[in-house]
């Protein structure tokens, strides 16, 4: 790939993130690539509806999507990624868990050819913010449970940070049907029958609190194993 001719699509959902949207979309800005913002807001309730409206307003957002129900995350990337355009997407969170300062790791192995996605794995050494034992050992049992079906060897499949080709995922993207975090062994799952070049990369990693405002919770992650075995087996 070009480097040059590179524009990264940023699938930016958001779901009542009043205090941090304003934040990441700045980062999201300051990073020196070129760039097209798209930002779903998936019927927020909190007041970052108008903020985001103020944000397009001003040009700080180039597309933006307004959900007239909450509909979940995993619908919420699904409208990002029918509305973009670039070369290359990548799903960034509105709650500052993820870093944009991370994205030249993940975007090198996709210009340089290597890949056709990148996750960003938060278990390869990156900082991370010491947070909650069994929300680890969670992640680790889901990641090895959806390798057992995509025979692949990722750490961290349940990572927000997934870099793709634009033309792989809009491929994908009318056979996407997961409305909340079950996107992420989803998206895995049809990268694989798909046989992708998976790239991972290490990621730092801030983590919330729920007191912060986390909203995955374990009937999130009991149903993750569902869509595992769902989408591996049958499609």
């Amino acid at each position: 790939m070009d480097p040059d001719a590179l524009v990264l699509s940023v699938l930016m959902p958001v779901y009542d993130e009043r205090n941090t949207i304003e934040l990441i979309v700045d980062q999201v800005r300051a990073v020196p690539v070129r760039k097209e913002i798209v930002v779903v807001d998936d019927c927020s309730r909190d007041g970052t509806r108008e903020i985001l409206q103020r944000l397009k307003e001003r040009g700080q957002i180039d597309t933006l999507v307004l959900h007239d129900v909450n509909r979940g995350k995993g619908a919420a990337i699904r409208t990002a990624l029918a509305a973009s355009t670039g070369s290359v997407v990548i799903v960034q969170d509105a709650d500052l868990e993820y870093d944009p300062a991370d994205w030249p790791a993940l975007l090198e192995p996709l210009i340089d050819g290597r890949a056709d996605a990148v996750f960003g794995s938060r278990f390869l050494g990156g900082p991370h913010r010491v947070l909650y034992f069994w929300h680890s050992i969670g992640n680790t049992v889901l990641t090895m449970f959806s390798n057992m079906f995509t025979n692949l060897n990722l750490t961290d499949m349940e990572t927000c940070y997934k870099a793709m080709r634009g033309d792989v995922a809009r491929k994908i993207q009318p056979d996407l049907r997961s409305d909340r975090f079950g996107f992420e062994p989803e998206i895995t799952a049809r990268l694989a029958k798909a046989q992708a070049r998976i790239f991972e990369v290490p990621v730092s990693y801030a983590g919330r609190t729920y007191a912060e405002g986390k909203k995955i919770n374990w009937r999130d992650g009991v149903a993750a194993f569902w869509h595992i075995l769902k989408f591996n087996l049958f499609g």
